[in-house]
Parts: structure tokens; C-alpha cells; sequence
């Protein structure tokens, strides 16, 4: 299995739209592919119709007993979506809880890898959503993933909030004793603005060998896209956006 996180410490940066697109674009190519929603918020969970208000059964489950997740639970908090193939399992907001009630548990750092070992010969893909602050849930996200993806809008301040970003990635892979691949992804970039322009080539400057040498442009089809609970590729397959999503994911697999 593939393990993708999907992170950035600065919300309204495109991330849950880059989990559904990727992750039904994979699946659109006979792979199946986990999307799982880590952020109490719920993007993704209500982009598929479900409120996370009223999950019984979500992610908030896993965490439930002190760090060890049974080998069947994640199977049964598995939901289908509206793309043959993808499957999500959701969030609550239940889950905004954890940080004060189990972040100082051992091993509570661990339980989306050890969620991801039972599913591991059920998927070839798996793509976490995560929230935009640094605790327990974005650490089981990067602990989990084989390689990081960090949407930023191409504006100034999205750029100011991604030192935060990879402060926190150096952080974490020096207490994990590891290196994690990570690819800055510029989202919502306006080619007709000089501050879109600008940002963009900051980006690049500032994060060379670390960026997606491309851009998600701004395209009303993803809103579109979000509204009617489908994937880019199901709703408008030729818009820029779908096609940027395309050459995006085809990037990610030449890396491996």
C-alpha cells in the first residue's frame, strides 16, 4: 500500500479537495484506494453526504482503547463513495476530544499505522486527510505516511503559514529518527494576478526540490465538484482543474 498525507498547518488550502481528487483518479484506474479523514472538522466526511456530527462509527473509534486498534474494527467504519473503488472511512467531531483525553497515552501516535497494517492487502492506495494543527492526529498522520503532500495557495500569507509546515516536519522526523519525502503542491493559482504569479515563484525559490513544478489553478469545477459529492474526473474530466489534478498524480507516480 501507498500511504499519502495530505497537510498543511493553514486550512482553506485546497487539501481535502486534493484527497478526493487524487484518491478518485486512482481509483478510476482500477486501483482501491482508502481516503481517510483525520480532521474533526469533517471536509472530507461531508463531501460525501455524511455529517460528522452524527458519525457513531468513525475514525474517533480507533482511538478508543489505549493505542491498540482490533484487527476488524477499521474494516466495519469503511463507507463507500460515489467512485467505484474509493472507500472512506469518516471522522466525527468527536475527535477534537483526543488531544486532551489520550495525547499523552503511549502509543496513541501510532494508531493510524497500526489501523493501515490491518487494511494493508485491502488497498493499494491510502490517503489521509489531516487537521491544521499540530497534535495527535497530524503526528499518526506523519508517522503513518510514506510521503507527504502539502497544498499552498499561491497568496502570501499560505506561504508565511508553510514554515510552520515544514518546521513541524523536521521536527517530527528527528524524534522519528526517519526521512519523509514531502512535496509542496501551489493550489488556487490565478495566472491573470501579479500576487498569484509572485507567490508562486517564491515558492519555488524558497522550496527547490520539494515543489510540483506545475500548479492547481483556480477552477470553479472543483467547488462544483465538492457540491455534487463527486470527484473531479466523474463531474467535468476535462476541466484545467481535472487535467492538473491528472498531470499532478501522474508526478506522484513516477516518484513512487
Amino acid at each position: 500500500m501507498h500511504v499519502w498525507s495530505v497537510a498543511n498547518q493553514k486550512g482553506g488550502v485546497g487539501k481535502t479537495t486534493t484527497v478526493v481528487s487524487l484518491g478518485a483518479m486512482l481509483a478510476e484506474k482500477g486501483k482501491r484506494v482508502l481516503i481517510f479523514d483525520l480532521d474533526p472538522q469533517g471536509s472530507l466526511t461531508s463531501y460525501f453526504g455524511h455529517n460528522p456530527d452524527d458519525m457513531d462509527n468513525s475514525a474517533f473509534n480507533l482511538f478508543a482503547n489505549k493505542g491498540k486498534v482490533a484487527e476488524d474494527l477499521p474494516g466495519q467504519l469503511l463507507l463507500e463513495t460515489s467512485q467505484p473503488g474509493l472507500f472512506l472511512l469518516p471522522a466525527s467531531t468527536a475527535l477534537a476530544t483526543l488531544e486532551r483525553n489520550v495525547s499523552q497515552q503511549d502509543g496513541m501516535g501510532l494508531v493510524v499505522s497500526k489501523t493501515l497494517a490491518h487494511l494493508w492487502d485491502d488497498f493499494d492506495y491510502a490517503i489521509i486527510d489531516t487537521p491544521p494543527i499540530l497534535g495527535v492526529l497530524l503526528i499518526n498522520s506523519l508517522a503513518a505516511c510514506k510521503r507527504l503532500l502539502v497544498p499552498v495557495q499561491t497568496e502570501f500569507l499560505a506561504i508565511k503559514g508553510l514554515e510552520r509546515m515544514v518546521h513541524t516536519i523536521a521536527m517530527v522526523t528527528a524524534s522519528q529518527k526517519r526521512t519523509l519525502d514531502y512535496l509542496v503542491i501551489p493550489t488556487m493559482f490565478d495566472r491573470r494576478t501579479q500576487a498569484s504569479l509572485k507567490a508562486l515563484r517564491t515558492l519555488r525559490e524558497q522550496h527547490e526540490g520539494h515543489i510540483w513544478q506545475s500548479a492547481i489553478p483556480v477552477d470553479t469545477r472543483l467547488r462544483d465538484a465538492s457540491r455534487e459529492g463527486l470527484g473531479i474526473n466523474q463531474l467535468a474530466p476535462d476541466s484545467r482543474g481535472a487535467r492538473a489534478y491528472q498531470s499532478l498524480l501522474k508526478s506522484l507516480i513516477a516518484l513512487g
